[in-house]
């Protein structure tokens, strides 16, 4: 079997997402909102997802495809028979009138760098996953695209007959497309692309700039912070797991999931690998989304939600081809109705800086304390429920490890919160419940294999239990941490390096790839137990299941190295960044310097 890697890049601006193919085609974009039906959606059918292209008249010789450095700025240059040209793809961002400039725009910039290409540019954008196909109208430097939900426009200074009419046009200068929803381009056209192009570009660097990070692999967590950085729907601060729906875990699995909600356990690790590169503004939003949602939740929080704190998320299955002919496709997500009781200590664990980092101001805090508060009440009252657990067995509910270690983590949470705060309330509370957690955790010991299980009661092995001596509940240095480790390694690594969710059967039968996070919680997990070189060895081999541009995909198929799953996948960045910084904490070089 081939490898399969995905050959897209991802632009964005904290509005929107892109995915660009190699080809320069738009494969994948949802408008107005990252949970809209796609205006662009050739990702998942070829004929009903509409195309935005600039592609060769004689065809593709030869495609790269790179980041200008330290952006989140797109170019793919193409080479064809008559020449080569590069494709600038863009979604503004920079600072204006004291806040964000982060419009519904997509631009696209078009250079001729050798001999004389010819370009054809096909832009038919559609509506309603694929359904609806607006009209054209032309105007007098513009397209519209009627009969959408809001005016789409294609601002261009191509010639829009030949754009229209699908006609071969000549390169022969610097030519621009902005594609707008909404509100339209009304300003100078070649100007104004370049003042945003340059404005992108230097809000992107100084945001690098003030990264904290080591001069371990520093490329390579720069490009995971920014993809990071673009999953978060800043109108609301929700972070979704990915920008992509019905990518399957493997093909023909029936493993397709959509991944463009916030999840709270996904939103902890995020935030956990801002907190470790120094960037907090993406905390404080999401602290807003959690309050909101905490008001609308009358008993108990969800797994995931909608990205303005939508509580349905009812399943759907499309009429669509799926990608590479994998069905279905989805839109929706049952596991907003599951029981996943580990959600509550992540929440706990993800807002602990915003109480007790000083950077942050805890008056600003202190009216808040009810909803920690409450928060560990849920826990309480949860402590002796089954759940779906993390991976979100449908069919399948038992107590898991895993969020019995969160109810831990939550409580060890609550409690420095509470001590911050002087609130005895709390602090009590919270004492309970790390001793009644921990005797839970300690009933999934297996004493025969002196290893963890995945629930009370099994026998089967889960990788989520690395975060047992992740988390500090297993003493780093000790035997109990080690043989741990060591019974994890033997049933759930391949010979590859990589890791596997689990490797027992659930609602689909066994898992066929493995799990890309999974890998690099075994490399900080390598790393608390003081194995570090083996750790940057299984760090540096993870990096080479990434995609051209350095994007990670959530699966891997250990056998071919082939990629998986929703893409990029926000939990595999996190993953690398979170292991980099574990790494570079233990080789005593946090700093660059």
């Amino acid at each position: 079997m081939t490898k399969h890697t995905y050959e897209y890049g991802l632009i964005g601006n904290c509005s929107y997402q892109a995915h660009i193919h190699k080809n320069t085609n738009i494969e994948w974009m949802c408008w107005p909102r990252f949970d809209s039906s796609f205006i662009f959606g050739k990702m998942l059918d070829s004929e009903k997802g509409g195309e935005f292209s600039i592609q060769p008249s004689e065809g593709i010789k030869e495609s790269r495809q790179y980041y200008l450095e330290n952006t989140n700025i797109l170019c793919t240059e193409i080479t064809s028979a008559e020449g080569t040209y590069r494709v600038t793809d863009f979604a503004p961002r920079f600072h204006q009138y004291d806040r964000y400039f982060k419009p519904l725009m997509l631009v696209r910039k078009i250079e001729p760098l050798q001999g004389r290409p010819r370009v054809k540019v096909i832009c038919h954008p559609v509506a309603d996953y694929g359904n609806l196909t607006p009209s054209q109208y032309e105007a007098s430097n513009h397209i519209e695209y009627l009969g959408l939900e809001k005016e789409v426009r294609l601002t261009s200074n191509f010639s829009l007959s030949y754009i229209v009419q699908n006609r071969d046009i000549v390169l022969n200068e610097t030519k621009y497309l902005v594609l707008t929803y909404g509100a339209p381009l009304e300003a100078p056209l070649a100007s104004t692309c370049e003042s945003f192009l340059d404005m992108t570009k230097r809000y992107w660097r100084g945001w690098v700039k003030n990264l904290s990070v080591s001069n371990f692999h520093q490329a390579q967590i720069n490009r995971s912070a920014l993809v990071l950085k673009i999953h978060q729907y800043e109108d609301t601060g929700a972070i979704i797991a990915a920008g992509t729906t019905s990518l399957p875990e493997s093909p023909g699995s029936g493993r397709n999931w959509d991944y463009r909600y916030c999840w709270m356990r996904d939103a902890y690790y995020t935030l956990t690998a801002f907190n470790n590169i120094g960037h907090f503004e993406e905390l404080e939003r999401y602290f807003n989304y959690i309050v909101n949602i905490s008001v609308k939740s009358s008993e108990r929080f969800q797994p995931l939600y909608g990205i303005t704190g939508e509580e349905q998320l009812v399943e759907q299955i499309l009429d669509l081809k799926g990608y590479l002919g994998n069905q279905p496709v989805r839109i929706g997500n049952q596991a907003y109705t599951h029981v996943q009781n580990d959600v509550y200590g992540q929440l706990l664990a993800a807002l602990l800086p915003l109480y007790v980092d000083r950077r942050f101001i805890n008056l600003e805090r202190s009216d808040s304390l009810n909803l920690i508060h409450d928060i560990l009440k849920q826990i309480d009252q949860l402590m002796d429920e089954p759940d779906a657990g993390l991976w979100e067995f449908r069919t399948l509910s038992q107590y898991h490890c895993y969020t019995y270690l969160f109810h831990w983590a939550g409580a060890k949470a609550a409690h420095k919160i509470g001590k911050a705060f002087d609130n005895k309330e709390i602090m009590l509370l919270a004492e309970k419940l790390i001793k009644d957690s921990s005797e839970k955790i300690e009933a999934c010991f297996d004493a025969t294999r002196g290893v963890y299980t995945q629930a009370i009661g099994s026998k089967n092995l889960d990788a989520s239990n690395l975060q047992l001596i992740m988390m500090g509940y297993l003493e780093n240095d000790s035997e109990a941490a080690k043989k741990h480790l060591i019974e994890l390694e033997k049933e759930l690594r391949s010979k590859e390096g990589l890791f596997y969710r689990y490797k027992h059967s659930d609602d689909f039968g066994e898992p066929e790839t493995t799990f890309l996070i999974c890998a690099f919680w075994h490399v900080e997990a390598l790393t608390c137990a003081g194995r570090v070189d083996e750790a940057i060895k299984a760090f540096e081999n993870l990096l080479t299941y990434s995609n051209h541009l350095g994007l990670l995909s959530e699966d891997v198929d250990a056998k071919t190295g082939s990629q998986w799953g929703n893409f990029p996948q926000a939990y595999s960045h996190v993953g690398l960044v979170n292991a980099a910084y574990r790494i570079s904490r233990k080789l005593d070089r946090p700093n660059f310097f």
